[in-house]
């Protein structure tokens, strides 16, 4: 508990200090967009089929914490540093950068409590290593669409 409480308020502090890239519309885009995926992704493998449970097994009130408040400011950054500018070497060792800080932080949630809140149940720490990416990836074509959407809000804004 204390672990993922210190968590939330560092990445969100973070999350904050360090946006300078992403307006308000697109930080809530993929605020919802993650809290979305994330609801659906755990929906199965926690749920469903116990690959990994936070806390305990059950529906528990804490786990709203780290639904609502731990991956998103976790991706803001991760799209405030991406190198979209940059050739595709930089951005595949960015994303495979990123996953290795991911993987150290999801060990870090096995310790026992109070410092831990994540078990496994079949999951692995490589299934994760192989689904990041995945994920991170399916979050920057997520946010080049926010952008496009944006652009064409301003373009048609341009015509009336």
């Amino acid at each position: 508990m204390i672990g993922l409480l210190i968590a939330v308020a560092l990445f969100n502090f973070l999350a904050i200090k360090l946006n300078k890239r992403l307006n308000a519309n697109r930080v809530l885009h993929i605020w919802m967009f993650t809290s979305t995926f994330q609801l659906l992704f755990d929906m199965f493998v926690d749920f469903k089929y116990l690959g990994y449970w936070y806390f305990t097994k059950d529906i528990d009130w804490i786990s709203i914490l780290y639904t609502i408040f731990l991956v998103q400011p976790v991706n803001i950054i991760f799209l405030n540093y991406y190198p979209f500018k940059k050739g595709i070497v930089s951005k595949i060792m960015f994303i495979f950068g990123f996953n290795v800080v991911i993987l150290l932080y999801e060990n870090v949630t096995l310790l026992p409590e109070p410092w831990g809140y994540f078990h496994y149940g079949w999951w692995k720490i490589w299934y994760s290593a192989l689904i990041n990416p995945i994920l991170l990836i399916s979050l920057i074509l997520y946010y080049h669409y926010i952008v496009s959407l944006e652009q064409k809000v301003i373009r048609y804004a341009r015509i009336k």
